[in-house]
C-alpha cells in the first residue's frame, strides 16, 4: 500500500499542475470565441489581425483589409484585441535631435 502512495501523488500533482489549468485556459477560449461580435477586432492563432464583418455557427468573415474578407473557423481565432490608451511622453517633448529629456537648468 505504501508504495503506491507516491505514484498517487505524482499522478496528483501532474493533474494539478498540468491538466487542469490546461483545462481552464481552454474553456476560456471557448468562452471567448462564443462571445465574439461583429466589429471586434481578432487575431487569428496564425496571427492575422481583422475585425469580425459577420457571424455564422462554426465560421465567421474576417476583414483583414479594405476589401479583403477571409472566411474562418470559429476556432482559428486565439484572442480580441483590446486598445489600450498609451500615455502621452511628456519627457519627448523637447524640439532638439538628439537631446535628453530631463529637468531643465537654469
Amino acid at each position: 500500500m505504501l508504495s503506491v502512495l507516491p505514484l498517487v501523488g505524482i499522478a496528483l500533482l501532474f493533474w494539478l499542475f498540468i491538466i487542469r489549468p490546461a483545462s481552464q485556459r481552454q474553456k476560456e477560449l471557448r468562452r471567448m470565441q462564443s462571445s465574439l461580435d461583429v466589429g471586434s477586432e481578432v487575431v487569428l492563432t496564425s496571427g492575422v489581425y481583422g475585425t469580425v464583418a459577420q457571424l455564422e455557427d462554426d465560421h465567421l468573415l474576417l476583414q483583414v483589409a479594405d476589401g479583403v474578407v477571409l472566411k474562418v473557423a470559429r476556432g482559428a481565432v486565439g484572442s480580441v484585441v483590446t486598445q489600450v490608451d498609451e500615455p502621452e511622453d511628456e519627457l519627448a517633448t523637447n524640439d532638439e535631435p538628439g537631446a535628453v529629456a530631463g529637468p531643465e537648468e537654469n
